[in-house]
């Protein structure tokens, strides 16, 4: 982002220094400055932070310092997340952000009705939808196959969530797509192909085709939450 040159040139400091503070090296630094780069969302917290900014903020930054103009319209939040409204019909989400190291936390709070989320990421999407956001850190390599569609291990992926029980009516618009699936003792990455209406599980498919990764059917019952995947960050 072109922003984090300005601010690191406001504070006198050398992207060698930056990378020291946020532990990442010069060249890291140098790949995060340029108008298209892709940081993770940890990294972009800690520059935030470092800073004294909100994620939020640093994209806001962005696009006045690139001369890009964007409505004047007040942010809104709706199911926990914070919406930014931008020109050329985009917003910035601001949504709840479930860390790996966050995952068991989230199940507890669901299965406790006491659920708090102290995190937030943000991704640019280009339409609305009544159903809530939420941004998960994918673990292991189940979905990575090499591919433009893989989602490797440490990806971050914006959920949109949807009930369970619409997809058990096997509507065929459900499969064949990515999803994030909160289990009651895990959460996990998966596309699902289908709905087991005879064992009352859905049909949960691997991208990589290592031995180790086979396909399996996930009980009905099992699943706490479903969140259909729209975008990602690598």
């Amino acid at each position: 982002m072109y922003i984090i040159k300005q601010l690191r040139r406001k504070n006198n400091l050398s992207q060698s220094q930056l990378g020291e503070e946020i532990g990442v090296s010069l060249r890291t630094i140098q790949l995060y400055e340029r108008k298209d780069a892709n940081i993770p969302i940890k990294n972009l917290t800690k520059i935030a932070e470092y800073f004294g900014l909100t994620i939020a903020e640093l994209y806001m930054h962005e696009v006045n310092d690139m001369g890009e103009a964007y409505t004047k319209r007040q942010p809104f939040t709706k199911h926990g997340s914070v919406f930014y409204p931008l020109e050329h019909g985009k917003y910035l989400v601001m949504a709840p952000l479930v860390w790996v190291e966050w995952h068991q936390k989230y199940i507890e709070g669901i299965q406790q009705e006491n659920l708090s989320n102290p995190f937030q990421g943000g991704f640019i999407i280009d339409f609305l939808t009544d159903e809530p956001h939420r941004i998960f850190e994918v673990s292991g390599d189940s979905m990575d196959d090499g591919t433009s569609d893989a989602i490797p291990n440490k990806a971050y992926v914006l959920g949109l969530e949807i009930k369970k029980e619409s997809l058990t009516r096997n509507n065929d618009t459900y499969w064949n797509q990515p999803y994030v699936l909160v289990c009651a003792d895990r959460i996990i990455c998966k596309q699902l192909t289908g709905y087991n209406r005879e064992n009352k599980a859905f049909l949960c498919h691997n991208l990589n085709t290592s031995p180790e990764f086979q396909d399996f059917e996930l009980p009905l019952d099992d699943v706490l939450q479903v969140f259909k995947i729209v975008k990602k960050q690598l």
